[in-house]
């Protein structure tokens, strides 16, 4: 039971990141289907980065010599940038509806359940369970983040995506001074 709780509570928290993040995406209008395929990726990615994690991690992280950490400020930042350009053209920003737009958020939002699959046998011996369980918590918080962040496009308008940019900024940053 325990393990269980633990599971839930790391899935939870790996959520986090992807649901902050949606919340900035949902304020750029997003139709209802990239919403459900940005957050069905993002539960894949969920699914299978601890996996890869587990089994490669280690050596992955020795060879590229980067703190991924570094790398997926980076990536948020430049998300960060991009609708901050976008918002000065007053051009739509549609980077997430593009398929690789879409794996460059999943990727940036699970590469801490990456890093959590490498001490997972620590935690638990069901692998697959516990990729479950954070494939389906960052899904729905995807899913609840684009929601709420339309609605609040909709509520507060031009403040609801300068708010969604402020996070990416601050995620971005938090990223880089880990």
């Amino acid at each position: 039971m325990n393990e269980m709780i633990s599971l839930i509570l790391i899935g939870i928290s790996l959520s986090l990141d992807a649901f902050s993040l949606a919340l900035s995406f949902g304020t750029n209008e997003i139709e209802n289907k990239y919403e459900f395929m940005l957050s069905l990726i993002v539960g894949i990615f969920h699914f299978f980065m601890p996996l890869i994690g587990l089994s490669i991690g280690k050596l992955i992280l020795n060879l590229l010599n980067v703190d991924p950490n570094i790398l997926i400020g980076i990536i948020l930042l430049f998300l960060a940038f991009t609708m901050i350009k976008d918002m000065f053209t007053n051009d739509n920003y549609c980077f997430s509806k593009t398929f690789m737009g879409m794996i460059l958020f999943a990727f940036s939002v699970s590469f801490d359940s990456f890093s959590t699959g490498i001490g997972l046998y620590a935690i638990t011996d069901n692998i697959y369970l516990a990729s479950i369980i954070f494939s389906f918590f960052s899904f729905s918080f995807t899913y609840l983040g684009m929601i709420i962040g339309k609605y609040a496009k909709k509520r507060l308008g031009k403040i609801a995506e300068i708010i969604g940019v402020i996070i990416l900024l601050f995620v971005g940053i938090m990223y880089l001074c880990k």
